[in-house]
């Protein structure tokens, strides 16, 4: 049983011994800081919960609807949702927060509270450790009878999220209408079966192939929208001679695609593709995290923009886009964040800029992917001895590549021409993550390997 405390909320596997998995007191202790966070900090007391199809999903709301109510907090239960559409719910609410019950890309076995402030926006650093500490405080006070809060349901944020969506500027529902699509998804049996048909058909998209769209939270494979774990929807692509394939997470933030041949577009590419459809109408600039495909700088390059590495993690990217103006940004996961729409990983608004790009392009799926700069990732890692000092190990590698382009807003990250290599010590175990890109597979094995070379060395010199 696991129980993670992060800055942006409380994920644990279900069941188990209270403080080793996401148990009724972690949850009721948690929600119940959150709240008083929430009053603390904005004043209001109106909080908007939505979750994803997993099989805990109804019983962690219960538990945290009922803790909210138990401290005086009104709540807006916009029920089966998805990460992006209680973004959307909160401003337009005038609430002082919500809470999304979702582990994202997890397994089914985990659940979580990923906490947002009155922006509808992940909470900060700082406020998350607060909150965290607050948790632990003793005596928490309840509201009396009189002043429990009360819960209003509200089903109407599906359809109120599609039209945002139809809404923007860029999104062009006739031409895609026009280009007679068909299209195949993976809902992996969450949120994104009812989301992704819904938005489809109000882009006029008429020959929809759902694989997967029962939101009973059984999920038929891995989650992750990996190339690995979307065989079946490749399958599927093929046999109903689509002229693409779509995949989601089961809370509906990160997007991938599947080309026409069964191929993969590419998860680093769905926000390269999207990015360059909004520079072509709205010059600008562009941020992503620091293990990002180089492409998306290319591109911003080649339209005349700036493009700028955040750390990893949501926030930073969206702190780094608010900092730099950027008019389109995200995450190499396939998260796409549009801030047209709000500042958040929003699958939805992927969808209807990429198919209103692929329409106007006129272009197949692997015709526009072969388009872009050719990148490949590889993702490797070095477990350490609990007592290493990664710190210090991640200094002697800078010494070693002073001379090269280097940033250490996150771990260590070291350019070389069109290549890169990012090191970051995990948060939880003692391991460097290793990701490395390059023109090809061999040359970004290659930059790793040296890398990982290097390291030994350094270990080996240091234990002589």
């Amino acid at each position: 049983m696991t129980l993670i405390k992060s800055i942006s909320g409380i994920r644990g596997t279900i069941g188990g011994i209270a403080g080793y998995g996401l148990t009724p007191p972690d949850i009721i202790k948690f929600t119940a800081a959150y709240g008083k966070w929430v009053v603390q900090n904005t004043g209001k007391n109106k909080i908007v919960i939505g979750r994803d199809a997993r099989i805990s999903g109804d019983m962690v709301r219960n538990l945290v609807v009922g803790t909210l109510q138990s401290i005086g907090i009104d709540v807006v239960d916009i029920g089966l949702s998805t990460t992006p559409t209680v973004e959307i719910a909160v401003p337009d609410e005038n609430a002082g927060g919500g809470i999304i019950l979702t582990a994202s890309h997890n397994p089914k076995q985990w659940n979580a509270l990923k906490l947002l402030n009155d922006k509808g926006e992940f909470i900060s650093d700082a406020d998350g450790q607060l909150i965290l500490s607050m948790a632990e405080e003793p005596g928490l006070e309840y509201a009396d009878v009189n002043s429990l809060g009360k819960v209003t349901f509200d089903d109407s944020y599906l359809q109120k999220h599609i039209d945002k969506v139809l809404a923007l500027p860029l999104v062009d529902a006739e031409v895609i209408k026009k280009a007679g699509f068909r299209i195949a998804i993976d809902g992996v049996n969450s949120s994104g079966g009812i989301f992704v048909p819904a938005l489809l058909r109000a882009l006029g998209v008429e020959n929809i192939f759902e694989l997967y769209c029962e939101p009973d939270g059984e999920f038929p494979h891995n989650p992750e929208p990996l190339p690995e774990n979307l065989t079946d929807l490749s399958k599927e692509v093929i046999s109903k001679n689509a002229d693409l394939g779509i995949a989601v997470d089961p809370d509906v933030d990160r997007l991938c695609f599947v080309c026409e041949d069964g191929s993969m577009f590419g998860e680093e590419y769905t926000l390269v593709a999207v990015a360059d459809y909004v520079l072509n109408n709205t010059p600008g600039n562009t941020v992503s995290n620091l293990s990002s495909t180089r492409a998306l700088r290319d591109v911003t390059e080649a339209n005349n923009g700036v493009y700028n590495a955040a750390a990893v993690g949501e926030v930073n990217v969206v702190n780094k886009m608010k900092e730099t103006q950027a008019v389109i940004g995200g995450e190499g996961n396939g998260g796409v964040i549009y801030p047209e729409s709000h500042y958040g990983r929003d699958a939805l608004v992927g969808i209807a800029l990429f198919l209103t790009h692929l329409a106007k392009s006129g272009k197949a799926v692997s015709v526009l992917r072969a388009g872009y700069p050719a990148y490949f990732i590889s993702k490797n890692k070095i477990t350490l001895t609990p007592e290493m000092d990664i710190d210090a190990l991640l200094l002697e590698v800078q010494k070693r590549y002073k001379n090269q382009p280097f940033s250490t807003i996150d771990g260590l990250k070291i350019e070389f021409e069109k290549q890169w290599v990012h090191l970051r010590r995990s948060n939880t175990e003692p391991i460097i993550r290793i990701y490395s890109e390059g023109s090809s597979e061999t040359a970004a094995n290659s930059l790793a390997q040296k890398i990982i070379s290097d390291i030994q060395e350094i270990l080996r010199l240091s234990n002589s």
